[in-house]
């Protein structure tokens, strides 16, 4: 694998930022900005002049900063926003769109190196095995992503189909960590398939956004919600972004993961999927709840009886230090098996 040295600079510059600051950062785990340039000309025309289009209202990228600023959210793990890309029944056209929007992902990390992880997106339906390995390799060596997400809800394959593993090994290959959409929202996305994922490369993270909330209804989420929970706590691989979940199942997922201690509270961070979440307030709701934890006077019994097991560093941890930790070991793997001419 080869990438150039202006990508391993960008990549080595975060790597260190993050190894010196990450532990500090406020890191939103799952944000899909898009600039207004790439929107398709009928949400463009809803953004212009209806205040009440709000189900998949884009996040422009062009206020990235500023709603994160709102938020006092440090960093955002960013990637493209899949209601703003349209696939056709040419492949290759999908790929070049697809890549498109990456790009801009990128573009985004390059103007504010501080303050967006890129993190890159394929899809081996609508673009073919081989042009999806293609993307996610340029994704990380032309990029500088780290994380590669698909989607298997977005676009109705099962996520343990063997062109989907195909491309999970090319990610894992090149370094990367591979990230799911993993959501109640159909059948696509199980836990069982995400352990499978996961047991396919027990050494690599493997990202599941949302911890099986997505879009799912709220009693057929529910055996999701507690699978995924045991998942998590049993395979030491499994990272989960606290995303587009219910509120007291991202209490719930939280108390366990502090009970059960190390390694297993390092894999679990806040997100407001924004802009499907709003993101000030996720996170205000986030602090809110960990100041609670923390106060000695939680009802939990877990915390209640031992209140010193949510420390601060726990804390830290869950709102984008666990996220930093990743992305500096992904950045050091993709370093490491990277070429980097003279």
């Amino acid at each position: 694998m080869r990438i150039s040295t202006d990508v391993a600079h960008r990549i080595t510059a975060r790597l260190n930022y993050l190894e010196k600051h990450g532990m500090t950062l406020a890191i939103d785990g799952d944000v899909h900005p898009t600039p207004f340039a790439n929107l398709p000309q009928d949400i463009a025309q809803k953004v212009r002049s209806d205040p009440g289009y709000y189900h998949g209202r884009p996040l422009l990228q062009e206020d990235l900063i500023a709603t994160m600023d709102l938020a006092d959210v440090d960093m955002a793990l960013c990637w493209q926003n899949p209601a703003v890309l349209r696939y056709g029944p040419d492949k290759d056209e999908n790929h070049a769109s697809l890549r498109k929007a990456n790009k801009a992902i990128a573009q985004a990390a390059i103007d504010h190196p501080t303050r967006v992880i890129p993190a890159g997106w394929t899809d081996p339906k609508a673009l073919g095995t081989d042009n999806a390995k293609t993307l996610a390799r340029d994704c990380v060596t032309e990029f500088a992503m780290p994380v590669v997400k698909m989607n298997p809800a977005q676009n109705e394959y099962p996520i343990t189909d063997p062109m989907v593993l195909e491309v999970v090994d090319e990610i894992v290959s090149l370094g990367a960590v591979p990230a799911f959409h993993f959501g109640s929202d159909g059948p696509y996305t199980p836990p069982e398939g995400l352990e499978e994922i996961a047991k396919r490369h027990p050494d690599v993270p493997v990202i599941g956004v949302h911890m099986a909330g997505g879009g799912g209804h709220f009693v057929h989420s529910e055996e999701n919600y507690l699978k995924a929970r045991a998942l998590g706590l049993r395979q030491p691989n499994v990272f989960y972004v606290l995303s587009a979940k219910r509120d007291p199942h991202i209490e719930s997922a939280l108390l366990a993961y502090v009970a059960a201690g190390e390694p297993y509270c390092r894999n679990i961070v806040a997100g407001s999927d924004a802009p499907y979440g709003n993101m000030l307030y996720h996170f205000g709701g986030f602090r809110a709840l960990f100041d609670g934890m923390s106060g000695g006077s939680y009802t939990d019994p877990r915390l209640k009886d031992d209140p010193n097991l949510m420390s601060q560093q726990m804390i830290d941890g869950f709102m984008g230090g666990n996220l930093a930790r990743l992305v500096v070991e992904a950045d050091r793997r993709i370093l490491s098996l990277a070429a980097v001419p003279a």
